[in-house]
C-alpha cells in the first residue's frame, strides 16, 4: 500500500476506534437511536480500516504458479468488501433503527448532555482523519478535480477514506441534528429520521463505492496521462515507425500490464529488431514506472497498409 494510503487508513482507524467507544457509552446512558446509529456507523468504519489494512498486506504477496501476475488486485477485492460492509452493518442498520425509533418514539430523558457533547467531540476527531485524507490525497492528486480524483484514482485507499470521512462526518451533522430537535421538543421522532437520513446516506456511499471497486475488479486501464508518457515513450524510440495499437491494464495498483504492436523497418536481422524492442521497453519503464509486465510485438510496417488501425489514447476514463 503506498505510503499516504496508509497514513490515511491508520489515522482514521484510531479515530474510528475512539469515536466508536465513546458513541455506545452515550447511547447506553441515552439509548438514542441516532447515536446508535452512529455508534454502530464508527465501528463499521473501524472494520473497514482493518480491512483495508489487510487486504494491503496481502496484496504483497509473490507471484506463484496460480496467480503469475501477483496478487495486487487483493487491495481492490478488500475495499469490495469495505462497501458491502457500510451498506449492511451501517446503512441498513441506520435505517431499521431509525424506523423502529419512529414507529415507539420517546424522547431522551436522561444525560441530555451527553450525545450532544458526544457528537461535537467526534465532529473535531473525524474532522482531523479527513484532514489526513485531504493531506495525503493532495500528494497525488495534482491540480485533477475531487470528484475525477475519487473516481479514476487506481489506489483504492485513499478514495475509500475520504468517502468514509466525508460520509461519517454528514452522518454526524445529521445526528446532532435529530438529538438537538429531539432535546427541543421532546419529540423522539426527530431521533429516529436522523438516524435514517444517516443510513440513507451510508447506502448510497456503499453503493457508489461498489460501483468503483467493480470496475476496478474488473480491470482498468492506466490512467490517460500514463498511457500518453508511454506512447510518447514508444513512439521516440530509434527503429519505431509506427505504433499501431496499445493496451494497458493495472494488475493492481500501481502495476501496469503493457501490451502493443509496433511498425519497425523491415530487416531480416533478428538482433536489430530485439534491440528495438529493448530499447522501447526501457523508454517505457523510465516514462511509466509501474509499468511492471510489457509485451511489445513487433511488426513491419508499409506505407498505406496497416495491419491494425491505431486507437487514440482515450479520454479520461469513466466507469
Amino acid at each position: 500500500m503506498a505510503g499516504g494510503g496508509n497514513k490515511a487508513v491508520v489515522a482514521a482507524l484510531l479515530a474510528n476506534t475512539g469515536i466508536a467507544v465513546t458513541k455506545f457509552a452515550a447511547w447506553a446512558l441515552t439509548q438514542s437511536a441516532s447515536m446508535l446509529a452512529e455508534a454502530i456507523h464508527s465501528l463499521a468504519d473501524a472494520g473497514n480500516q482493518v480491512l483495508l489494512l489487510v487486504g494491503g498486506q496481502r496484496a504483497k504477496r509473490a507471484a506463484d504458479e496460480l496467480h503469475q501476475f501477483g496478487f495486487g488486485r487483493e487491495r481492490y477485492v478488500y475495499s469490495f468488501i469495505v462497501s458491502i460492509v457500510l451498506f449492511s452493518v451501517g446503512g441498513l442498520f441506520a435505517l431499521y433503527e431509525g424506523y423502529h425509533k419512529v414507529h415507539d418514539p420517546h424522547g431522551i430523558d436522561n444525560w441530555k448532555w451527553v450525545p450532544v457533547a458526544v457528537l461535537v467531540v467526534a465532529i473535531v476527531m473525524e474532522s482531523l482523519s479527513f484532514r489526513t485524507a485531504i493531506v495525503e490525497a493532495n500528494k497525488v492528486r495534482g491540480q485533477v478535480p475531487w470528484v475525477r480524483f475519487v473516481r479514476n484514482a487506481r489506489a483504492p485507499e485513499l478514495p475509500v477514506i475520504l468517502l468514509e470521512d466525508f460520509a461519517a462526518l454528514t452522518g454526524l451533522v445529521l445526528a446532532l441534528i435529530g438529538v438537538a430537535l429531539t432535546l427541543a421538543t421532546g419529540n423522539g421522532v426527530f431521533d429516529g429520521l436522523g438516524s435514517m437520513a444517516i443510513g440513507a446516506l451510508l447506502v448510497a456511499v456503499a453503493i457508489f463505492l461498489a460501483i468503483e471497486m467493480k470496475s476496478l475488479l474488473l480491470g482498468e486501464s492506466a490512467t490517460r496521462e500514463a498511457q500518453q508518457k508511454i506512447v510518447a515513450a514508444i513512439e521516440n524510440t530509434p527503429g519505431v515507425q509506427r505504433l499501431i495499437h496499445i493496451k494497458t491494464l493495472h494488475l493492481g495498483p500501481e502495476e501496469v500490464l503493457v501490451a502493443a504492436k509496433l511498425g519497425v523497418e523491415p530487416t531480416t536481422d533478428a538482433a536489430v529488431v530485439a534491440g528495438i524492442i529493448d530499447a522501447a521497453e526501457r523508454a517505457i519503464r523510465e516514462a511509466e514506472p509501474m509499468s511492471q509486465h510489457i509485451y511489445l510485438e513487433p511488426d513491419v510496417y508499409v506505407e498505406n497498409h496497416v495491419p491494425d488501425e491505431r486507437p487514440a489514447v482515450p479520454e479520461a476514463p469513466s466507469h
